[in-house]
């Protein structure tokens, strides 16, 4: 706290550049709780132009020539969890204060993937195909649905989104394990087990449902590779939600083509959009969703909450909230 309270003491925090798409509402609401603070509202294409002299910096994407053009800049907050297109060696030479949005979207992703672990169970996508072919068949969907009470889901990430999966999959009646980089802190309420990635192999196997929440680092990046798919059972599901390039998606194609696994829910793919002659488009077990989990429409004012907060905290020299590690990346 003490480092932080140095480097925000000097100069306190007098100009904050917003490229975020905040209301006039949201606006107003931060001007009235800190007069004192100039907040300029630039479009994302602008922000180049208006961070010369900003102390912060709230936007999507910050370039490493923007960080070298503001000499003041001192803490850039992103309006979503993933890093990657700030995360660059100016800013961490810089040693910028960097945070993210991490838990803005947590109700909505756990609820996007309950959605997709549901519509496997109960055969949706078999259902809706035949909607649209208005075709009435209930044989083959019975002989294939299945229940996800008892069933067990491994969390691949228990970060905000991660735990708020848990919570609600513990509620259907699911056993949960989870998989996290630390191991010295409680078990959380819901979860039956903790593992590392280090012990993935050892607890695929296990699953009736993996659900990836990870960010993109050099750690993670091709991390469900073939060889990790292959300790998966033939009749688990797959679901990503976190960065399309944690899972090799040939790797995963193959898998899926030769029944190594039974399905997957694919909210991020890689590449990214997913293209149009990718196989994975015709296969009858893979639900695809464009990276809309996102969505929801209290997105900012969720995010507005955390910003106001973190503004308050940078003012008075307290820890800010999601602070991102530089050297992890997340």
């Amino acid at each position: 706290m003490g480092d932080q309270r140095a480097r925000n003491g000097d100069r306190g925090l007098r100009t904050v550049v917003i490229a975020l798409p905040f209301t006039e509402t949201h606006l107003a609401r931060l001007r009235a709780r800190f007069p004192d603070v100039d907040f300029r509202s630039v479009e994302s294409s602008r922000v180049s132009e208006a961070v010369a002299d900003a102390d912060a910096v709230a936007t999507w994407h910050l370039d490493p020539e923007d960080v070298k053009s503001a000499p003041a800049l001192r803490w850039l907050q992103t309006g979503g969890a993933g890093v990657e297109g700030v995360l660059h060696p100016v800013l961490i030479q810089r040693g910028i204060l960097l945070t993210n949005a991490s838990g803005v979207h947590a109700v909505n992703i756990a609820e996007h993937v309950m959605a997709m672990m549901l519509s496997f169970a109960r055969g949706f996508p078999t259902l809706f195909r035949n909607q649209i072919k208005h075709e009435w068949k209930d044989d083959v969907v019975r002989s294939h649905v299945f229940e996800l009470h008892n069933q067990r889901l491994l969390v691949v990430g228990l970060g905000d989104i991660g735990m708020a999966l848990a919570q609600r999959a513990s509620a259907f009646g699911m056993e949960v394990f989870g998989v996290r980089r630390r191991l010295n802190q409680p078990v959380p309420d819901g979860i039956q087990r903790i593992g590392t990635v280090e012990e993935l192999p050892d607890l695929l196997p296990l699953a009736d449902h993996v659900a990836i929440c990870l960010p993109l680092t050099a750690q993670t990046a091709g991390l469900f590779d073939r060889r990790l798919l292959s300790t998966m059972q033939p009749s688990s599901y797959l679901y990503n939600i976190g960065r399309g390039g944690v899972v090799r998606t040939e790797d995963l194609i193959d898998a899926l083509h030769k029944g190594g696994i039974a399905g997957a829910g694919l909210d991020v793919t890689d590449p990214e959009p997913l293209p149009a002659a990718s196989p994975l488009w015709a296969m009858e077990n893979v639900i695809i969703t464009a990276h809309t989990s996102g969505g929801t429409p209290r997105y900012w004012d969720r995010a507005l909450d955390l910003f106001e907060d973190n503004i308050d905290r940078f003012i008075t020299g307290q820890p800010l909230r999601n602070v991102v590690d530089l050297a992890e990346g997340y």
